[in-house]
């Protein structure tokens, strides 16, 4: 067994990962990251130097999505991550203690490594009735969480419950259940928001505050930013037929066979903000939307009250307008552009002709549903 001061570089090589490899898994890191690979060497250099840091991983509201998600990924594999990058000393799904034995070791983290640690938190933490709604080793998950996040360096929110409460937050939330940085005000905390969070994120994450030693950017609700800084209907490989009109009007018509856009069946997507498209799921194989089905904005605050019901239509966005047919565009778009030949007298046209000076504004990432949805 390594010595807890073991230095990552000492583990990778005792766990026969290659100088070659180590580079790679930084290259995607800093790719995830959207970090330009000027600093890959620094990574590098960073990973190989760094002392493996403590990390502890608490379970309270929660289905334990984050922990299936994470435990399934294989970029990086979920081992390599345990053995090689941290040392994992408390996580209820995976450890072997259990009981006294078990209780004992946040107490020994948050003594002896104050300051020091990585504390990443899964599930809402209840509020209601002195916290009696969850309690571990005859502990409140709000006592639990007070202790272990004011002692830690940095706490990481994984999933939607710990980000705001997610659903067992959802009106009319009976057990008064709260995200992290409500609960426990004060921390220096990022959020991972999802349902469940995606683990390539949260391994960037963990690379960058190994190489920096401090949070990456955040937006307004402590998320950063390279996962959620773009809204998901800018990324969307649908896209292209929504602006041209082209959408899926009924679960398993002509449309949805060909990939049309989901806009209409009550994609959340233009008001969505997260890296959903890029990074995807399942080994980059696909992501919800390409599978078929609509985004439901699981990584948006409070989705399950301001983005439900899910299968009604968001009430506008901006480009041509949902009543316009494919055609209609096509002939509307060759009538301007002869339209500027005749004016302008000119030779050619420019392709794509831009939206119109009226187009609607663009809602913003995130935001609320506004009533007065269109029929």
């Amino acid at each position: 067994m390594l010595a807890p001061d073991t230095t990552l570089g000492t583990a990778l090589t005792k766990r026969g990962v290659t100088r070659r490899q180590l580079v790679k898994f930084c290259s995607a890191m800093l790719g995830t990251l959207a970090m330009p690979d000027r600093y890959l060497a620094q990574t590098v250099a960073a990973i190989t130097k760094a002392r493996k840091p403590v990390l502890v991983w608490l379970q309270f509201q929660d289905c334990t999505g984050c922990s299936e998600s994470m435990l399934r990924s294989s970029h990086p594999d979920v081992a390599d991550v345990v053995l090689d990058l941290l040392s994992w000393e408390y996580h209820e799904v995976v450890m072997a203690g259990a009981g006294d034995a078990a209780n004992k070791v946040l107490d020994r983290v948050a003594k002896e490594e104050k300051g020091k640690y990585i504390v990443v938190v899964e599930g809402a933490i209840p509020t209601a009735e002195n916290g009696m709604y969850c309690t571990i080793g005859g502990r409140t998950a709000l006592d639990i969480a007070t202790q272990m996040c004011t002692n830690a360096a940095a706490t990481v929110a994984v999933g939607a419950c710990a980000f705001d409460g997610g659903l067992v937050r959802a009106n009319p939330n009976p057990t008064g259940a709260l995200g992290v940085h409500e609960a426990v005000p004060g921390i220096k905390v990022i959020n991972m928001s999802g349902c469940p969070h995606n683990p390539v994120n949260t391994a960037a994450v963990l690379v960058h505050y190994l190489t920096f030693h401090d949070l990456p950017d955040l937006d307004q609700y402590n998320r950063p930013l390279f996962a959620y800084g773009r809204i998901i209907h800018d990324q969307c490989e649908r896209r292209a037929h929504f602006d041209a009109g082209r959408f899926v009007t009924e679960w398993g018509d002509d449309g949805h066979k060909k990939g049309w856009c989901l806009y209409k069946m009550g994609c959340k997507g233009p008001q969505a903000s997260f890296n959903c498209p890029i990074v995807q799921w399942n080994d980059h194989t696909s992501w919800p939307i390409r599978a078929g089905h609509g985004c439901i904005a699981c990584a948006s605050p409070r989705f399950w009250d301001h983005m439900s019901p899910f299968y009604d239509r968001l009430p506008s966005v901006p480009g041509f307008g949902v009543e316009t047919s494919a055609g209609q565009i096509g002939v509307g778009l060759v009538g301007a552009a002869v339209a500027g030949v005749t004016v302008h007298g000119l030779v050619r046209t420019i392709w794509p002709v831009p939206y119109p000076a009226n187009a609607i504004t663009p809602a913003a990432p995130d935001a609320a549903p506004t009533a007065g949805k269109e029929n």
